[in-house]
C-alpha cells in the first residue's frame, strides 16, 4: 500500500504515516531502536545492537531519500538509518509484537528505556 503522507510531530515525538487503508503513529523511540542502520542491525555477521536508554529521544528532521525511503535524524545524533517505505509499513504493522520483543530483550539484558535509570538484578 502506497504511503500518502508523513507528518512529524516533534512535540509528541512521533511520526504519523498515512496510507489509503489507514494511519499509523510510530514513536521516535521505537523508530530509533529499530533503526535499519548497520550500526544497530550489525555489520556483516556481527549481532544486532540492543539500543537502550532512548525513552526521551526525539526526531530533529526527516527527509526523503530518493523516491523509496525516508532518512530520519534523531536528536541523539543517530542519522544513518534509511527507512524504506516497505520497512516503515512493516514497522507499523508489527508495532505491538516488535515493541513487546524489544522490552523483553531489555529485561533479559538488565537494561532499561530511561537513560538516567540503572536496572539491577538480584540473584538469590
Amino acid at each position: 500500500m502506497k504511503l500518502q503522507k508523513i507528518r512529524l510531530n516533534r512535540a509528541e515525538k512521533n511520526l504519523l504515516l498515512v496510507y489509503a487503508d489507514g494511519e499509523f503513529t510510530l514513536p521516535a523511540e521505537y523508530l530509533r531502536v529499530y533503526s535499519p542502520s548497520a550500526e544497530v542491525r550489525g555489520h556483516g555477521n556481527s549481532p544486532a545492537l540492543l539500543v537502550d536508554g532512548k525513552l526521551n529521544v526525539g526526531i530533529d528532521r526527516i527527509e526523503a531519500a530518493g523516491r523509496y525511503a525516508l532518512k530520519i535524524d534523531f536528536d541523539d545524533g543517530h542519522d544513518t538509518g534509511i527507512y524504506t517505505w516497505e520497512y516503515l509499513r512493516d514497522l507499523a504493522e508489527k508495532y505491538a509484537v516488535n515493541w513487546e520483543a524489544y522490552l523483553a530483550r531489555l529485561r533479559a539484558a538488565g537494561k532499561g528505556r530511561d537513560p538516567d535509570e540503572s536496572v539491577v538484578k538480584f540473584i538469590g
